[in-house]
């Protein structure tokens, strides 16, 4: 549940009445005039959303240019332009800065659907020459029109607003296989390390940047452009879906199930990964856990998920099935239990997995998906734990089933006589009434517990009877 925010209006018709002094008509300077004292009225009660402070600088630096058409300079018009660019710009940008690295202002801003050209203005007004007046004009009329549809009437009334066209994600399967590819070099020729250090580095990073834009294609999703401070909790649940989405591309083959059959060589002596997986992928995993404490949780869960989902539908039925997929797999989730559990406040791994498979392996799962992998898993995570050994085995034994037996001409001849049996009864309507009880005087005083008496039959309507049975 989303926690109320805080709006300096009484109702939404006082900004609707303050959008329609602001758009209504674009001469109007008496209306927009009025627009700003409300503005300014409200900002000094409350902390103003941003879309609404850059309302306000705009707005003001378009009135005092509407007021002046011929001022003796430019210059302080210019800067008034300028800084209410600035601010509209930085301040949809920076909340969203969700990642450990920080990502180019374009590419953000590109997510939220703000016209790119604003976003090279907002550089030129920053660090190079001021742009000239004509420009900044427009500029601010097309940044009131972005903000006439992206705030103000989906605020007004969210039912009839145009929702947002979520951006769709770059392909994260080149970031890991460029990263892959990178961690074999050093991990065949550790002389090489030094030399692709830096690389690995930059690869490390764009994955890193890819799971905050993923943070903010759900921020855009559930229509969140930075305009208020958002709860932690939402924040956590767009981390989780980013993160999810990561996993997701990590269970594919070629990341970290190895593409080759003949490389998913598991150890003997440990229900783990192959080795050479284990190196290449350990340190990215290890990083996005010290980013991200909650990763390792929501791998492990991807994997169970994975190995619990019925399998989707060919048309073409394979020749042979590829199981060894699923034991890979499998080895990871065990890998991440016990290298990525550490140094956590409230999440034992562990529990979580064991709990999952427990429900999705139980009888009344009714799937037809090989369990081979999710078995070996969840015998691996109780070995040892002579309690958890006793539930998995009577979890995992087969069930019984009962022999179906045809009907033969015996036990017909049995049924009819047995309902022969029944109709020969006499019916009888008469209710038995149990034995009357004896009279209080020649029950023994001794047979009655202190403070109890037999009730006298001449002077009470008491009557004994069965259960559910009234006698009048």
């Amino acid at each position: 549940m989303r926690l109320p925010r805080r709006v300096p209006w009484t109702s939404i018709a006082e900004l609707d009445q303050v959008c329609s002094w602001i758009f209504a008509d674009e001469t109007d300077l008496e209306s927009k005039t009025k627009a700003i004292n409300r503005l300014s009225a409200w900002r000094a009660i409350t902390a103003l959303p941003h879309a609404l402070e850059s309302t306000l600088a705009l707005l003001a630096a378009l009135v005092q240019d509407a007021s002046d058409p011929q001022p003796s300079s430019f210059l302080g018009l210019r800067h008034n332009y300028a800084a209410a660019m600035i601010r509209l710009v930085n301040g949809l940008v920076d909340p969203l800065q969700l990642g450990a690295y920080a990502r180019s202002i374009a590419s953000i801003a590109n997510q939220l659907g703000l016209p790119p050209w604003l976003v090279e203005l907002r550089h030129a007004a920053t660090h190079e020459d001021l742009p000239s007046i004509e420009l900044l004009r427009q500029a601010a009329r097309e940044s009131m029109i972005w903000l006439l549809h992206n705030y103000f009437l989906p605020t007004i009334n969210p039912s009839s607003a145009i929702p947002l066209q979520s951006p769709t994600l770059r392909p994260l399967a080149p970031l890991l296989k460029q990263y892959k590819f990178l961690r074999k070099i050093i991990t065949r020729d550790a002389s090489l390390r030094s030399q692709y250090l830096q690389e690995l580095k930059s690869a490390s990073r764009d994955i890193e940047r890819w799971i905050a834009e993923a943070m903010v294609t759900a921020n855009v999703a559930i229509g969140e452009l930075g305009w208020g401070t958002a709860a932690k909790g939402d924040q956590s649940t767009k981390e989780r879906w980013a993160l999810e989405q990561f996993c997701d591309a990590l269970l594919q083959k070629g990341a970290l199930v190895p593409l080759s059959k003949k490389k998913r060589a598991f150890p003997d002596d440990a229900f783990l990964p192959p080795k050479f997986s284990v190196d290449l992928w350990s340190p990215l995993l290890a990083e996005l856990h010290s980013l991200h404490p909650d990763f390792p949780s929501i791998l492990s869960a991807r994997i169970v998920a994975h190995l619990l989902t019925e399998p989707p539908q060919l048309d073409v039925v394979p020749i042979s099935v590829d199981t060894t997929h699923d034991a890979c797999l499998a080895r990871w989730a065990m890998w991440t239990v016990e290298n990525l559990n550490a140094d956590h406040l409230d999440l034992d791994i562990r529990k979580e997995t064991i709990a999952a498979l427990l429900t999705g392996l139980g009888p009344a799962s009714g799937s037809s998906r090989d369990r081979a992998a999710a078995t070996a898993l969840l015998q691996a995570l109780c070995a040892g734990n002579p309690e958890m050994d006793i539930a998995v085995s009577v979890l995992l034994r087969p069930q019984s089933q009962p022999a179906f037996q045809e009907w033969s001409a015996d036990d017909i001849t049995i049924m009819n006589e047995r309902l022969a049996a029944i109709l020969a009864v006499p019916e009888d309507d008469t209710v038995d009434m149990p034995p009357a009880l004896p009279h209080p005087a020649e029950v023994p005083e001794t047979t009655l517990a202190p403070g109890w008496r037999m009730l006298d039959a001449s002077n009470s309507i008491w009557k004994p009877c069965p259960i559910g049975v009234y006698v009048g």
